[in-house]
């Protein structure tokens, strides 16, 4: 698995497409954190950082189908797919390897993120007055947010040779997994089902740990939903025909 992890994360910094991802992310945040003014941290008159756990989930659907979209498509497309699998390795080290170099990458796009805190704790009217407890359950659920839907690029990456057509299928699934079961909910005819229904969404789960409260039932969910995304990529690779 080590092996994997290593291969994949020269490889995606030896293109730009890892400069590229990463700078769009981080260029995006710092717009709308402190330019646009609908969800500038300098507009909201109090010391927190609620907008960029608001703003960020939306991005990571489209930067994380980004990061993972070349990890299984590229490899099949290439024709080094075979190669791979004929291996000593096993499927799930490949795909947990690819995994976590993936999800390395998102952690790596995420760190510069934490000079907003340090900021927003200097320009308080008090200095050093922000909650810091809710601010690290927000980074957990926003790291949560990232391993789901990582799952789901791999996922989407094992699908096609073709890495636009993962990347395409990565974001609708990482929307739909997101905001789509709280649409759904909303319908008249299921109105009686609603809370159940949201509960099957990730919004729901990281708004809960966002709050700065960690149940435990968040986190078998969470874990749950990563588990059976990469159990799903497994299954496709194991009925693949040479």
């Amino acid at each position: 698995m080590l092996t994997i992890l290593n291969k994949e994360i020269t490889s995606f910094f030896s293109s730009l497409v890892a400069y590229i991802a990463i700078g769009v992310f981080l260029i995006a945040m710092g717009l709308l954190l402190w330019v646009f003014p609908d969800s500038s941290i300098l507009e909201y008159g109090y010391a927190g950082l609620d907008s960029l756990f608001n703003i960020a989930p939306y991005i990571f659907m489209f930067l994380i189908p980004a990061v993972t979209m070349h990890s299984l498509a590229e490899e099949k497309k290439e024709g080094t797919f075979e190669l791979l699998a004929t291996s000593p390795l096993t499927d799930w080290q490949i795909i947990l390897g690819k995994y976590f170099a993936c999800l390395l990458i998102v952690v790596l796009a995420l760190l510069p993120t934490s000079i907003y805190y340090f900021t927003v704790y200097q320009l308080g009217v008090t200095k050093g007055n922000i909650d810091t407890g809710a601010i690290i359950g927000s980074y957990i659920g926003l790291f949560l947010l990232g391993c789901a839907f990582t799952s789901i690029g791999i996922f989407a990456s094992s699908l096609s040779k073709n890495q636009i057509i993962s990347f395409i299928v990565s974001v609708f699934l990482c929307f739909f997994a997101f905001s789509g079961f709280d649409s759904i909910s909303q319908i008249i005819s299921l109105q009686k089902l609603d809370s159940f229904i949201s509960g099957l969404g990730l919004n729901q789960h990281y708004q809960s740990i966002s709050r700065g409260v960690l149940d435990t039932r968040d986190l078998v969910y969470f874990l749950s939903f990563i588990t059976l995304f990469l159990v799903i990529t497994k299954t496709i690779l194991g009925g693949r025909k040479w």
